[in-house]
């Protein structure tokens, strides 16, 4: 049986096969991945019926249940996903630069797949179906481990996407799904073979990641993200936002942990925004002014750099827009923080001056996704600054390859004042 160091290295040989297979042939396999999906739906739902019941036996919280569930709600979306992506243009072999740097001398920057790519996720498994799907368009391949809380469900979903593919004619090492745990150490020692690992799941996970690697991690730790009401908001748009903002779907990393609200429209906004919480069933916990104006647990210190997950919220009164963007670039995970105001000066401040993936105006962080982006779907979200930031889609998924073409050029002549070079932009 071969090792995972020995399948990746394999791949990383294929990977370039992989990365010339045409656009038609790679939409091909999508489509029939759908197809297939559908087709099988019966088989995947008796796999995830088998590990829903695993995780209520063993008293799996049921905000994490409910995203482990592959229902036919889940099906109809990474269908549609699937869909979207077939209908987006090729990210691989995108011309941004053509320059003429000498008579008969022209570099051409393309964008090309990665190449190999480790994706580590708990819980969801139709973030399976969405990882292997941009992966696939986007021309890489890629080494795929689900977390055991769905062994049986990321089972059936890969050999059933996998098959697709292959029946597509793209190559047997476009995917590997590895299945034991001991095989994420395995993957992270990788560093010849995986140009890319891309974590997905909780905060001590994705750091364990980034720990233990030499490969480079695009993803985030935390998901610590803030909604600041300010002085000049309209007070039902803001418990709308906050509202859908924290209680939308708690146990994920868009979700809101903290609101902020300008001392000027607390005494109204407050006791708003924590009744309609408290509807939902929403743990508030204040500071000391907000204890003044409704019933709550006291916030600490430790709330403002907590991400709970679950229907929990941090409520802290604040002088106004610029303490508000203070404590965000201080406590936040720089993921996705919204403000909720009429008044366009101070929205542009916040929009400017917090250091965050996503920054909104008058709208829910949980738009932070890549379906709700128009990428299809994502791999992941990431709050690094380098290569890519923000939801992960197609373009995330590929990088850049310098081409030179000339007639015999040669650096000596240059060198010597026997040639000049001058640049010219072709496009």
């Amino acid at each position: 049986m071969s090792t995972i160091a020995q399948i990746a290295a394999n791949m990383k040989l294929e990977s370039p096969v992989m990365a010339a297979t045409s656009l038609e042939m790679r939409n091909d396999a999508l489509a029939r991945i759908r197809e297939a999906l559908l087709s099988n739906k019966e088989a995947i739902f008796a796999a995830n019926a088998a590990d829903l019941a695993a995780a209520e036996e063993s008293g799996v919280a049921a905000p994490i249940v409910k995203r482990l569930k592959f229902d036919e709600g889940k099906l109809a979306g990474v269908c549609e996903g699937i869909a979207d992506l077939i209908k987006l243009a090729d990210p691989v072999g995108h011309v941004s630069l053509k320059r003429e740097l000498d008579e008969g001398l022209v570099l051409v920057r393309e964008t090309v797949p990665i190449g190999v790519i480790g994706v580590i996720f708990e819980a969801r498994p139709d973030a399976l179906v969405q990882i292997s799907t941009l992966c696939l368009k986007s021309g890489n391949c890629a080494v795929l481990k689900g977390g055991s809380e769905t062994m049986n469900t990321n089972k059936a979903l890969f050999e059933v996407i996998h098959a697709a593919a292959v029946e597509a004619g793209l190559p047997a090492t476009c995917l590997f799904q590895a299945e034991a745990r001991e095989e994420i150490s395995e993957l992270l020692a990788c560093d010849e073979s995986v140009d890319l690992l891309i974590p997905r799941g909780s905060n001590a996970f994705v750091r364990y990641i980034m720990d233990n690697t030499r490969i480079p991690v695009m993803g985030h730790a935390d998901g610590i993200c803030h909604v600041y009401v300010d002085a000049d908001a309209d007070v039902q748009k803001a418990v709308d936002v906050v509202v859908d903002a924290k209680t939308q779907y708690v146990a994920v990393c868009n979700a809101a942990e903290t609101l902020l609200v300008a001392r000027g429209i607390a005494p109204k906004a407050v006791p708003a925004i924590a009744q309609a919480l408290a509807n939902k069933g929403v743990e508030v916990r204040g500071d000391a002014e907000v204890q003044a104006l409704v019933d709550c647990v006291p916030a600490t210190d430790e709330d403002w750099d907590t991400e709970y997950l679950s229907l929990t919220i941090s409520i802290k009164v604040v002088d106004g827009v610029d303490e508000a963007i203070e404590h965000i670039n201080k406590h936040g995970s720089h993921h996705t923080d919204a403000i909720v105001t009429e008044n366009a000066a101070t929205a542009e401040r916040f929009l400017q001056l917090v250091d965050s993936a996503g920054v909104y105006w008058n709208v829910s962080t949980r738009f932070a996704d890549g379906f709700r982006y128009g990428f299809g779907a994502e791999v992941g979200i990431s709050t690094s600054k380098l290569h890519a930031r923000g939801p992960v889609g197609l373009d995330g998924l590929v990088t850049y390859k310098y081409k030179l073409c000339g007639n015999g050029h040669v650096v000596a002549d240059y060198a010597s004042g026997v040639r000049s070079f001058h640049f010219r932009d072709l496009m």
